[in-house]
């Protein structure tokens, strides 16, 4: 949200310095995360000032420019090269003098430099408008009406203003200081109750609702349900003539970041965020039938917006119609056919106060945020309407000679009162930690308008404003007190200290998790960190039945419209965003969820959510260097990433085997992890054109298996022996398949094996492989002899050729 400091002036006579003043309101829970300058000009005008033109002839070696002197006040006199057809002696005009830096409306700012011009001295610029930024004209250079002296900051005629904006971090229960006067009060009670600083709130102008037209206009006003609307006031205005505003209007609306429309949009815009309460205007002659009827719409009922587009209405939101059709979602948006037009000379001003539930559904279902919607969700102040009809009429008066052209029509059945809250002084000085006199508490609660009664010496009554939406509870109250005084004030205790903090271990999960991420960094791994609302296409393409899918009611887009299944399409999107910045060696991992419907009904054993680490490896596996040769990444480097997981977290005796493509790790019947190249059909539909490998493991299991006590045993002292085999077997025999049946066959001298080659070739069949396979054996207890290791071969080769069916080669 942003803030003008000069619109701040308007409400409070105050001139520190914006730093003072940002601090003052961050200290007080409105966080300012930046502070920005605003200028009417980009620049300024710095350097610009008036000059007077001395002399004027045509220059000696060009047909289309004119050689000048000119007066910039001081006794200074410049020659000026000038190429404007309009130039003559006794102008007043803006001058560019030599270091000002110019932002013309179209194209690039250039700095004002000594130069000659055909030959010609020229110290300086005569300017036309749209070369400074006021205009789009270039038929000539400006000139000025005036009788200013020569000299004089072209800032300074021209009216121009700077202004400090403050860019406000607003929390969502501070509705209240969603305005200039709301962000005003807090100012004003840190002014005179934490800095003794003596000042006062000044109210803006009002003009009193009184008919003025020669020609009354009459609109019936009807609320279909008090709890959606429990107040709707408005009047008629007419001789409306629809331009553009006056210059500080668009200037205060520009400052803050807004786009000046015309004249009656932007009074209701001012007003909004003047005073907090949004308003509309409808086009008088646009209301069929003279009714209003504030009521729901009908389902799927069309309606085109402000911005041209369709809408289907649902029957929860709320419209304001006329005798026929809606001309305006309540709260949110205006209709294109109701709005103001520059043929529009009557309007209704709209000032409402909506359910907050109402309006917030009604956003969130068509995506659609403005700053009335903004508002009204959070919940204004219903207080506020009829003082934002008059602050309208003001400012429409003097802008465009507004007439009232009815009654003031305010329903208002059931007024909001403020809201009563018991305090005792001795929660106030435990939850605060102050000491504050009675005398003080009730200063400061007067200053947030907080008024008080029923005072005792155990506590009082606080009679919270309605606008303070925030304040409900005793420790709300306690809040403003000390947010006012001010946190720094809190005095130390002489015995607080951090010693008698508790010790938190961190759990067995979360130990686990650093030991996988520490482990995955060293090794040039980077964590990523996704979103888990993702395409409902992504589970499609990955098989997932359509009913598993968990999808979101008020979605923001397509896009994210269902909670993930699988961690895959939102890990690929950062390797798609990495890779299309050129980034194509990819080294990540994730620690994320995935989520699953279980269930037809929507309770909450229907869902299942599964704690995922996934991986996620692309390109090469290490960066050029004169070092070292690099080579492109291959699953085999992926399944030793996996495989040095489980070893850090001392997970044994898994299975691996191949499935389906993938190469699954288990553990008795449960896979822990998996591990692929991802096909070409699921990179297609990322848009990623290089191979990417992927492992997804399931961390819950991963907790269950990891054994944190590591047992040690006593290194042998008699030597291992290796012996080689060359085994014929079919292709779809692998690896993990082999070493089952040799564990299975001598468990006690069989410490490892490893495949050192592989051939597959037209030396043996095409359904064939061939696997070189070296065996290490060792007995804890002697030396093996060659009995012993023959009989132990001979075993195994049996196992292979009985269970297998393979070859021995010789």
């Amino acid at each position: 949200m942003n803030i003008s400091y000069n619109w701040i002036k308007q409400f409070i006579d105050i001139n520190l310095p914006a730093s003072e003043i940002s601090s003052m309101l961050t200290s007080s829970g409105l966080e300012v995360e930046a502070v920005e300058k605003f200028e009417t000009i980009k620049g300024g005008l710095q350097g610009l000032v008036i000059g007077e033109v001395l002399s004027c002839e045509k220059h000696p070696n060009a047909d289309k420019l004119s050689k000048t002197t000119v007066d910039v006040g001081n006794g200074v006199v410049l020659p000026i090269v000038c190429g404007a057809p309009n130039v003559a002696k006794g102008q007043k005009v803006v001058v560019a003098t030599v270091g000002a830096v110019l932002y013309p409306t179209e194209g690039e700012s250039f700095t004002i430099k000594k130069s000659k011009i055909r030959g010609e001295e020229s110290e300086g610029m005569i300017c036309a408008e749209d070369e400074i930024g006021l205009g789009k004209s270039h038929e000539g250079i400006m000139v000025l009406d005036t009788q200013l002296p020569n000299g004089t900051p072209a800032a300074k005629y021209f009216n121009l203003e700077s202004d400090d904006i403050f860019v406000i971090g607003l929390t969502p229960n501070r509705v209240d200081a969603a305005s200039h006067l709301g962000t005003a009060r807090d100012i004003f009670a840190v002014l005179t109750e934490r800095l003794n600083i003596a000042c006062t709130i000044k109210k803006p102008e009002i003009s009193e609702l009184i008919l003025t037209s020669d020609a009354p206009k009459n609109v019936n006003i009807s609320i279909e349900n008090e709890k959606d609307c429990p107040r709707y006031a408005g009047l008629v205005l007419d001789n409306i003539t629809v331009k553009p505003s006056s210059a500080w209007l668009q200037n205060r609306l520009k400052s803050i970041g807004l786009q000046p429309i015309n004249n009656v949009v932007d009074v209701t815009n001012y007003v909004l965020h003047e005073l907090g309460q949004p308003l509309h205007a409808f086009d008088f002659d646009k209301i069929e039938g003279g009714e209003i009827k504030v009521k729901r719409a009908s389902q799927d009922q069309p309606f085109t917006t402000l911005d041209g587009k369709e809408r289907k209405l649902q029957h929860f939101d709320l419209t304001i119609s006329n005798a026929h059709e809606p001309m305006c979602i309540a709260g949110v948006f205006g209709g294109q056919k109701s709005g103001v037009t520059e043929s529009t000379k009557a309007i209704f001003l709209e000032s409402a106060y909506f359910n907050p539930d109402t309006i917030r559904k009604t956003s969130q279902y068509h995506a659609l945020k403005t700053d009335a919607s903004f508002r009204y969700e959070r919940g204004i102040d219903p207080n506020m309407a009829v003082f934002a009809l008059k602050r309208a009429l003001f400012l429409l008066q003097r802008e465009c000679d507004a007439k009232v052209a009815s009654g003031l029509n305010d329903i208002y059945p059931n007024p909001i009162y403020t809201f009563k809250v018991a305090c005792k002084f001795k929660n106030i000085d435990r939850l605060s930690g102050l000491q504050l006199k009675a005398e003080k508490i009730f200063s400061i609660l007067d200053a947030l308008e907080i008024s008080v009664s029923n005072e005792s010496k155990e506590g009082f009554t606080a009679h919270v404003p309605v606008y303070r939406v925030d304040v409900t509870r005793e420790a709300d109250i306690v809040e403003e007190i000390v947010r006012i005084y001010g946190l720094d004030q809190i005095p130390d205790r002489p015995h607080l200290g951090a010693d008698y903090l508790s010790d938190f271990p961190i759990l067995g999960a979360e130990k686990i998790e650093n030991a996988i991420a520490k482990m995955l960094s060293a090794r040039g791994f980077n964590e990523i960190v996704t979103n888990s609302l993702t395409r409902p296409e992504y589970a499609k393409a990955l098989g997932f039945e359509e009913n598993s899918q968990i999808e979101i009611l008020n979605k923001l887009s397509p896009e994210l419209g269902v909670l993930r299944q699988s961690m895959l399409f939102s890990g690929l999107e950062s390797v798609l965003y990495n890779i299309n910045r050129k980034q194509k060696d990819i080294k990540f991992y994730e620690f994320g969820r995935t989520y699953h419907r279980i269930g037809s009904e929507n309770k909450a054993s229907d869902f299942k959510e599964n704690k995922v680490l996934s991986i996620f490896l692309s390109g090469n596996t290490a960066s050029e260097s004169w070092q070292q040769k690099t080579s492109a990444t291959q699953l085999a480097d992926l399944l030793n990433v996996v495989n040095n997981i489980f070893f850090t977290l001392n997970i044994n005796d898994l299975v691996i085997s191949k499935n389906e493509g993938k190469v699954e790790f288990k553990k008795g019947e449960k896979v822990i992890a998996s591990a692929l190249a991802v096909p070409s059909i699921w990179l297609k539909l990322a848009e990623i054109k290089q191979q990417v490998y992927y492992a997804e493991l399931n961390f819950d299991l991963i907790v269950k298996y990891t054994t944190e006590k590591l047992k040690f045993k006593e290194i042998a002292k008699f030597p291992e022996v290796r012996r080689d085999l060359s085994l014929v077997i079919d292709k779809k025999v692998d690896f993990a398949t082999i070493k089952a049946i040799s564990l299975k066959t001598e468990r006690k001298i069989l410490k490892s094996m490893n495949v050192f080659d592989v051939y597959e070739g037209d030396k043996i069949d095409q359904n064939k492989k061939a696997y070189a396979i070296s065996f290490i054996l060792q007995d804890d207890s002697q030396t093996l002899t060659d009995v012993q290791i023959d009989a132990t071969m001979q075993k195994l080769i049996k196992a292979y050729e009985t269970e297998l069916g393979a070859l021995i080669r010789q």
